[in-house]
C-alpha cells in the first residue's frame, strides 16, 4: 500500500522560504501523478500544484505561480515543495497527493489515490 510522508512544516516570518518533501514508501512515485495540496483552518482544501504522470510538466495554482516550485528526485523518490515569498495566507496543513490515474484537471484531492498525514506551515506577520 503507497503511504506518502510528508515533512518540513513550520514557522516562518511573511517574506520568507520554506522547503516541503513527501516520501513515498513503495517508490511509486515515477508512475503516478503527484500534487501538492493546502487546507487552511475553516476552509476547504485548495490545489496547489502538480506534475503531469511524466513528471515533465507542472501546473500551479495562480495563487503560488511564481513562488512555489514543485520538483522531485526519483532516486530518492522524493516530491519538493519549494515556498518563497510566503506570506500569512498560505498558512495552512500541506499535504502530497499521489494518483495512477486522473481522468479530470487534478486539482482536486479527491482525484487522488492516495496523501500524506499533512505538515503545518504557519506564516506570521
Amino acid at each position: 500500500q503507497v503511504q506518502l510522508a510528508g515533512s518540513g512544516g513550520g514557522l516562518v516570518q511573511a517574506g520568507g522560504s520554506l522547503r516541503l518533501s513527501c516520501t513515498d514508501s513503495e517508490r511509486t512515485f515515477g508512475g503516478r501523478y503527484v500534487g501538492w495540496f493546502r487546507q487552511a483552518p475553516g476552509k476547504e482544501t485548495d490545489f496547489v500544484g502538480r506534475f503531469s504522470r511524466s513528471g515533465g510538466t507542472t501546473y500551479y495554482a495562480d495563487s503560488v505561480k511564481g513562488r512555489f516550485t514543485i520538483s522531485r528526485d526519483n532516486a530518492k523518490n522524493t516530491v519538493y515543495l519549494q515556498m518563497n515569498s510566503l506570506k500569512p495566507e498560505d498558512t495552512a496543513v500541506y499535504y502530497c497527493a499521489a494518483a495512477r490515474f486522473i481522468a479530470g484537471s487534478g486539482r482536486t484531492l479527491n482525484e487522488y489515490d492516495h496523501w500524506g498525514q499533512g505538515t503545518q506551515v504557519t506564516v506570521s506577520k
